[in-house]
């Protein structure tokens, strides 16, 4: 019986950790889920902008 009382709590545990996880990728506004730093986000803003600056003056 007390084993399987921990292997529910542990069972709920990680439905948890993956529910939580899942809740991260989708809301995420920083372009990343796990939000520790390794890869970097992409600024779509600060892409239009060089893109616009290229075609309002070609020689750069």
């Amino acid at each position: 019986m007390v084993q399987e009382i921990l292997i529910f709590v542990i069972f709920i545990a990680a439905a948890f950790y993956i529910g939580r996880m899942l809740y991260k990728t989708f809301t995420a506004k920083s372009g990343c889920a796990k939000s520790c730093g390794a890869c970097s986000t992409i600024d779509f803003k600060k892409i239009q902008q060089d893109l616009d600056r290229k075609a309002l003056n070609p020689e750069v």
